[in-house]
């Protein structure tokens, strides 16, 4: 009972805010200061597909176990988005008409066994999460990578030098992955050049301060300065030869964790981004 009360008082509290802030703006539009219209379709919902929606079809998807058709049936919306195909690569992405919300999942598969070997979720939103949470401005980033033994085999000097390099793997992977159906769909490019941009930040970082790794597989991760969204962190979990990554930057890094929901889909559009 309690737990649902403070439950209660959050949401009622996020709603008071939120209304504050279209009170605020809707202020400024009666002095004529900025457009109502445009504030209002600022600050409140875009509409589907929800975050849960997009964020279903990324869970659905088993590494070394789920084939292109499975893929295409988890992650494609495709009332919503637009897919792009390569032979081993499948990625479906939207954006909204306003241009405040992008995403897409993507899935590359192995090429002798056709199974999943790597799969990504993004999401970017302009929009106001919370009210004097500034930069406005969220992203999230997950990815899962099944590494090969070019990596994992390398002999290393420390546990934190080889965490530097699976790292480096990623970003290397990543960015061949998208640049191979990317150059057909704008949205896919544009969230490539942010993915690399986090992931070439985090990496020099770790370059002036090698130890700084250690914290990857903590809860909260890496912290982390970032030019275009303010604070961003990082996490990194191996496991076997998988390597699962998660990074928030901007309004989603700073939003109060909630809660942590193991093995199940976010509740609602904040829990998806207060989960690392």
């Amino acid at each position: 009972m309690a737990k649902c009360s403070l439950k209660l008082k959050i949401h009622l509290v996020r709603n008071f805010a939120l209304w504050l802030c279209v009170f605020g703006f809707s202020l400024l539009a009666m002095l004529g200061l900025c457009s109502c219209s445009s504030v209002i379709e600022f600050i409140r919902p875009e509409g589907p597909p929800d975050v849960n929606e997009i964020y279903y079809g990324y869970r659905q998807v088993e590494l070394k176990k789920s084939s292109s058709a499975d893929v295409l049936a988890a992650i494609h919306l495709p009332e919503y988005e637009l897919l792009s195909q390569d032979k081993s690569i499948i990625a479906s992405a939207g954006e909204k008409k306003k241009g405040y919300k992008s995403w897409f999942n993507m899935v590359a598969f192995d090429e002798d066994s056709l199974t999943a070997q790597r799969k990504y979720f993004f999401l970017v939103d302009e929009r106001p999460k919370l009210l004097f949470i500034e930069p406005w401005e969220g992203l999230m980033f997950n990815c899962e990578v099944v590494l090969g033994s070019e990596v994992l085999d390398k002999p290393y000097s420390n546990e934190n030098a080889r965490r530097i390099a699976i790292l480096r793997q990623v970003l290397k992977n990543t960015h061949k992955d998208i640049d191979q159906v990317g150059k057909d769909n704008k949205t896919l490019a544009i969230s490539g050049m942010l993915i690399n941009q986090a992931l070439e930040t985090v990496l020099v970082k770790f370059d002036a301060s090698p130890a700084l790794a250690v914290k990857l597989d903590k809860p909260g991760g890496v912290k982390f300065e970032h030019t275009s969204f303010d604070k961003g962190k990082i996490e990194m979990l191996v496991a076997e030869d998988i390597a699962t990554v998660k990074i928030k930057l901007g309004s989603f890094a700073k939003m109060r964790q909630l809660q942590r929901q193991e093995k199940t889909e976010p509740a609602t559009e904040e829990d998806a981004n207060s989960t690392l």
